[in-house]
């Protein structure tokens, strides 16, 4: 695969944040998907989340399976670490690599093929187990490499490029992630930069298992009449359960809200979320209603957006295994082997 370099000189007077990086610091290879794709707009939000978080790209860990999605982390944060696996497999070298070192940012992009159908057994589990990642599904709805089949979460009576029909039910995977324990639960649209770059921050800073559903339309075979994931379609049937913005911890509160009530959810490091409900009966924190509200959605036909679901109080899965907050890449010979003396005391221990 060639890779085309972005020229490394930009202009002295681009606005810098806390790192004094440039947004351009944060960008990637030149984009080889198709004009249009909805996956570059995800890698822009990337890009404008990391930038005003001041993320420190070395600090960064980013992961991806098989597919136009997973293609897209070559796109932003040149400077980060990276790991491209086979299809669907992803979750399992993000779990070996958390394990090794808990204190890296892990960002797991994959696609509605990649998570949905080789993956789905790998991806249900990072979910139950609160694997410390952002979990972003750059969903489209179809195989695009492969040349436009359906994947398993596009609609049923949904027809392709070519006429066909989708006979299949789809499934939904922020439903999924709900019911398995996943703590922090988004779903978003790819040409809503404005939803889209404050839940990718709110994401980065949750400890434990977030997943973003990205509907990200394949502007080659997923963009036409009868398509459910078409750029028109997701425009006219989109409902925003909120509007977001997220607040670091240590700044203040400077969104401006228009009527509605509005909730504040705080994240593990102190930051919060702030939220303004646009629908009364809804609400973030409840894990039943939430699959209701996407259940109703489902029916009436509306792809819910927002921030669904999130459980602030969630353990991530080291915690829950109880590993040394030293990462196991930076243990010595004598933290590992600590002698027949100490090996004495735990067989003792057993008995």
């Amino acid at each position: 695969m060639t890779y085309i370099i972005k020229p490394a000189n930009h202009h002295p007077n681009l606005e810098r944040n806390e790192l004094g990086l440039t947004r351009r610091d944060y960008e990637g290879t030149i984009s080889t998907l198709c004009a249009g794709c909805g996956h570059d707009s995800i890698s822009a939000a990337v890009i404008e989340a990391c930038y005003q978080l001041s993320l420190s790209s070395d600090q960064i860990a980013k992961l991806s399976g098989i597919g136009c999605s997973s293609k897209s982390p070559s796109y932003f944060l040149n400077q980060a670490h990276g790991f491209n696996s086979v299809h669907g497999r992803m979750p399992s070298v993000a779990t070996g690599a958390n394990l090794g070192n808990q204190d890296l940012l892990y960002m797991g992009v994959s696609g509605d093929g990649d998570t949905a159908g080789i993956g789905i057994g790998q991806f249900m589990h990072a979910a139950r187990r609160q694997l410390n990642i952002t979990y972003i599904v750059e969903n489209n709805g179809t195989y695009g490499l492969t040349k436009g089949q359906f994947s398993a979460t596009n609609d049923q009576g949904a027809k392709s490029k070519y006429g066909e029909e989708n006979l299949f039910a789809p499934i939904d995977l922020p439903t999924m992630a709900i019911q398995l324990g996943a703590g922090f639960v988004g779903r978003s649209f790819s040409g809503d930069k404005d939803q889209l770059v404050p839940l990718l921050k709110a994401a980065m800073q949750f400890k434990g298992f977030s997943l973003i559903d990205i509907i990200s339309p394949c502007v080659t075979f997923n963009n036409h009449v009868g398509s459910t994931k078409s750029y028109d379609h997701i425009r006219e049937h989109n409902e925003s359960v909120s509007s977001l913005d997220f607040v670091p911890i240590g700044e203040e509160i400077k969104a401006s809200y228009k009527e509605g009530s509005k909730i504040d959810v705080p994240l593990h490091d102190g930051a919060i979320i702030t939220l303004e409900k646009l629908s009364k009966k809804y609400n973030p924190l409840d894990k039943g209603k939430a699959i209701q509200g996407l259940n109703e959605a489902e029916k009436d036909g509306k792809v819910l957006t927002g921030l669904l679901y999130i459980n602030p109080k969630v353990k991530d899965h080291a915690e829950i295994l109880n590993i040394a907050n030293t990462p196991l890449n930076q243990f010595k010979e004598a933290d590992l082997c600590p002698g027949k003396s100490k090996l004495a005391q735990i067989n003792a221990s057993l008995n």
